[in-house]
């Protein structure tokens, strides 16, 4: 109704209906031909919507690729099967016939659609296989690269769904916070082929290939057997997506049996720098390793993809910002520090604190040998988000920053199956219980009082829309990843969505919703889109988590850990840095390769494999800062 409208304004001499004539015996072949063209292209833009697509040095790249197709069409188009485009080339096309009289002028090849395979057709085997061939006989150079690839539909076999949701936000709302950085991908495919004429056959089978990341993720190491590779085609042996900060990627040549009998010694290397690839023109390069390999690595533009964030326990605070401890006390000669809070420091991918979360317990004055601490009302059991890191004093030990962003505010609740909870982002966030069940029976309301339409937003249960995670099809299937990620085997289990929730936006122009944040309240980890507010997505995880304990009497998810536990060192192992496309094999055995909400706790897993939360450490806390009684009446009292 929106597009009749704007129609009619511009072109009011024109109808907007493409009407056939009703008295007509026979309707127009021209209007039967669009209808069938329409409906063909109806899912177009599914195809296209990648925000890099619409990056100038892109479109260069995929205009040399699209001058390519057609020499190879005009010259050998009718002596092979119909040639399968892939997506890049796809685009050129379809832009080249948006200008039909540009088109018929540049076109010297009749009946070019009955010659090609666009990304709407289904693919016969025979024809991409053909395609590939063609093109690296003629050009030396792998068929598909990153952001080119074919869009397989062979059959029953339907191309695997790409896992990250990358698609292109109108604005960035979270450019207030100044302790934010934007995250950015890319997408990298890496070729491989042999150079016959280089190769030894003895060492084929001790040799391999190994690719790392130059910057982040020092655990990344997926190795290739030699034998895998071939002479006669290019193998897309890698396809992944990267954030830009990890630089590059290293591709290493080694040969089994290095200075220990299972070890392996480097023969050559290369590494190739997403800068490099972005100053050439086609994104793509070419290398060599040991004269043995040639590697073909292709990247898209980097895009802003969604931030990550984690929630990991820290200090008990009082009510000025210090951490309890010796050393703030001996610098305030050893007065008294009013009041406890619980905290939270919230990360990003990379590590760096953005925010603090912290959840206000008891009041008071307290010194060792002193008076006894009491918990708070729970009207007075506020939630706060402060922007930016902690400032430290000694160690780790510091005080808060010092803006607040964001507040949460215990409301009385209409009866004991409910908790509700007042925002200063102007939202109200009922939270209600069905007794009769687990967490299965949570259900969430969401109201903005500044925007009262019920249908503005709506907090789902689980993973929902772009979030729905990868299906297994069998329960065997899903036991044997289970058992590869180091979980324990539940016929039975059935809770895989337990603590994710999908917040979902309606607006004008997505007035079917559109998921803008995924949340899981039991592990406090955040994914959201740049047009959403990480403040309120941060308030929403903590306020359920804190609710959900409240109304089950128990600590849902350890906020009685009061010490900040060891993470994986930095560069070590970096969520998010690093995530396989799951048509790379490689990736079975790496859960942590996968996206986190697939494998949410083996991807924020500690540094010693384990999860921070099931396999607690046994703290001693200091009477300063108060015993276990206190906080869990202040958490779930």
């Amino acid at each position: 109704m929106r597009c009749r409208g704007i129609w009619v304004q511009r072109y009011p001499t024109e109808p907007f209906e493409n009407e056939l004539d009703s008295d007509s015996q026979y309707p127009d072949a021209r209007n039967e031909d669009l209808l069938i063209e329409v409906k063909k292209q109806r899912l177009l833009y599914s195809k296209f919507s990648e925000p890099y697509m619409s990056e100038l040095v892109y479109l260069i790249a995929a205009r040399e690729r699209y001058k390519g197709f057609l020499c190879i069409l005009q010259r050998y188009g009718d002596g092979c099967p119909r040639l399968v485009l892939a997506a890049d080339i796809s685009l050129l096309w379809l832009t080249h016939q948006s200008y039909p009289t540009v088109y018929a002028g540049d076109m010297e090849i009749e009946d070019i659609n009955r010659k090609v395979v666009g990304v709407w057709e289904k693919v016969k085997e025979e024809e991409l296989e053909a395609t590939r061939k063609l093109w690296e006989s003629i050009y030396n150079q792998p068929y598909e690269k990153a952001g080119g690839q074919v869009a397989m539909d062979l059959g029953e076999v339907v191309s695997v769904k790409p896992p990250v949701y990358w698609e292109v936000s109108n604005c960035d709302v979270n450019t207030k916070y100044k302790s934010m950085m934007p995250r950015f991908l890319l997408e990298v495919c890496v070729h491989v082929r042999l150079n016959p004429m280089k190769v030894m056959q003895e060492d084929m089978k001790k040799k391999f290939l190994r690719l790392r990341i130059v910057r982040c993720h020092r655990e990344l190491k997926m190795d290739k057997p030699f034998s895998s590779f071939s002479s006669d085609s290019w193998e897309k042996t890698w396809h992944l997506y990267c954030e830009f900060g990890t630089k590059g990627v290293v591709l290493d040549l080694r040969l089994r049996g290095g200075r220990c009998f299972k070890g392996s010694s480097s023969k050559d290397m290369v590494a190739v720098l997403w800068n490099d690839l972005l100053r050439s023109p086609s994104l793509t390069l070419e290398s060599k390793v040991d004269e043995q390999v040639r590697v073909v690595v292709s990247i898209t533009p980097p895009a802003q993809a969604p931030y990550l964030f984690k929630c990991v326990p820290d200090r008990v605070t009082d009510d000025s910002g210090a951490m309890i401890s010796d050393v703030v006390l001996r610098m305030n000669s050893y007065r008294p520090q009013e009041g406890r809070w619980l905290s939270r420091t919230v990360l990003d991918h990379a590590g760096r604190e953005c925010f603090v979360v912290r959840m206000r317990v008891a009041g008071g004055f307290w010194r060792r040998g002193g008076e006894t601490p009491s918990a708070v009302k729970r009207e007075d059991r506020i939630i706060e988000i402060r922007e930016g890191s902690w400032s430290y004093l000694a160690g780790t030990i510091g005080r808060l920053p010092e803006k607040v962003v964001g507040t949460a505010t215990p409301k009385e609740p209409p009866d004991h199956q409910k908790s509700a909870w007042c925002f200063s982002t102007g939202d109200e966030l009922t939270i209600h219980w069905d007794l009769s069940s687990s967490t299965a029976g949570l259900n969430f309301s969401l109201q903005n009082q500044t925007c009262p339409d019920s249908l503005q937003v709506k907090l789902l249960k689980g993973r929902k829309m772009q979030y729905q995670a990868k299906k297994f099809n069998s329960q065997k299937e899903k036991a044997k990843q289970n058992m590869n990620n180091g979980q324990e085997v539940d016929e039975e289990d059935d809770d895989d969505d337990e603590g994710f929730v999908t917040l979902v936006r309606f607006t004008e122009e997505n007035p079917t919703g559109r998921a803008t944040a995924l949340l899981n309240w039991k592990l406090l980890v955040v994914e959201l889109l740049p047009e959403e507010d990480a403040v309120l997505a941060l308030l929403l995880c903590i306020s359920i988590l804190k609710s959900v304990s409240e109304m089950r009497k128990e600590d849902v998810g350890s906020l009685l850990i009061r010490r900040r536990l060891k993470e994986a060192k930095q560069g070590t192992r970096d969520w998010g840095s690093v995530v396989l496309h799951p048509s790379c094999s490689s990736g079975i055995s790496l859960p942590h390769l996968q996206p986190w909400h697939w494998n949410a706790m083996a991807v924020t897993a500690a540094s010693n494999g384990t999860d921070n939360f099931t396999k607690q450490p046994a703290f001693t806390y200091s009477p300063v800062e108060g015993g276990d009684k206190l906080y869990k009446r202040g958490i779930i009292a």
